[in-house]
């Protein structure tokens, strides 16, 4: 049997906590130059590339720039930086809920990114944490929608991270959610939603299909008002898939409030705008530490605002 091939360290430090791209060179291919390899498989722009060969952007295990003619290694890894987007700072705060040796519990606000992904990199949870923390190796065991507030859990140990991510992957932990969406007085709950939810690559909502299950919510009315006929609603998942409560919701005919895709998708919304956000937060997370054995139960204190004050939320 071959033995995989070590990953070496990054050669390149992180910048504004962001990891360089790491690339290996398949196994086979064609290619005369790792330039040529990497114009094909980056979809750049072969100047760009060209530049990038010629600024000693792009470098090998040893820290040292790959050059512009250098013959194409089955197997090599290449480091580079890509430029960093212009981003729209998130107004809104971070607040850390635990801290050890193993774990940063934080609790993030609506329209942050858990992690660096597209058009969002360095106004990101991981990202900003790795700075304001200096825990450079800090990563996300796993993650919440960018519109979506809460409790998101990081590990310091790189070497500890497969621990934390198999919580989730084996559904270990116990996830509440809280959701603002309109009451309907003829909706019979609690209930438990149990479908189908299908999220094709590219298309933005996700929907549900005939087939076996893959997506369990139990869903709960938690108090509700006469005034504005709004529901407080708690949530208990106990699957992951992409957008599940938000479509479970909407299936039951109270889309939550601020939702920009269930039941229509809008148009999209200027990138400084944060008015109205999605009413959906992850209060609390419950589970047993793999590393410690220490039972765990974090809270989230944030509120959500189209609760505590719906017309400051609406603008009016």
């Amino acid at each position: 049997m071959t033995r995989s091939r070590r990953v070496p360290p990054a050669p390149l430090p992180q910048r504004e906590g962001v990891d360089p791209v790491r690339v290996r060179l398949p196994g086979d291919g064609a290619w005369a130059t790792v330039r040529e390899h990497l114009t094909q498989r980056l979809s750049a722009d072969a100047a760009v590339i060209a530049e990038m060969f010629e600024q000693g952007r792009i470098v090998a295990a040893d820290g040292r720039p790959v050059a512009p003619d250098a013959p194409y290694v089955p197997g090599m890894f290449v480091w580079f930086h890509r430029d960093l987007p212009t981003e729209v700072p998130v107004p809104f705060a971070i607040e850390i809920v635990h801290r050890d040796d193993h774990l940063v519990v934080a609790d993030k606000p609506h329209f942050l990114a858990t992690v660096p992904r597209g058009s969002h990199v360095t106004e990101t949870a991981l990202a900003r944490l790795r700075r304001d923390l200096g825990l450079p190796a800090l990563g996300a065991a796993h993650r919440l929608d960018r519109l979506t507030a809460g409790l998101v859990l990081f590990t310091v140990r790189p070497e500890e991270r497969g621990a934390y991510q198999s919580l989730f992957a084996d559904r270990r932990v116990r996830k509440e959610y809280e959701a603002i969406a309109p009451h309907d007085p003829g909706l019979a709950l609690p209930r438990t939603v149990r479908s189908r939810i299908v999220k094709e690559r590219g298309v933005l909502a996700a929907y549900e299909t005939d087939g076996e299950p893959n997506a369990v919510t139990r869903v709960e009315l938690a108090e509700h008002r006469r005034a504005d006929g709004l529901g407080r609603y708690r949530l208990t998942p106990t699957t992951g898939q992409t957008h599940q409560l938000r479509v479970h919701m909407n299936a039951l005919g109270v889309p939550l409030l601020g939702d920009p895709l269930y039941p229509v998708v809008t148009g999209p919304v200027p990138p400084d705008d944060f008015r109205r956000p999605l009413q959906l937060l992850a209060r609390t997370l419950e589970f047993t530490d793999p590393i410690t054995r220490t039972e765990h139960r974090f809270r989230s204190t944030r509120t959500l605002d189209a609760w505590s004050s719906y017309p400051r939320w609406a603008g009016q």
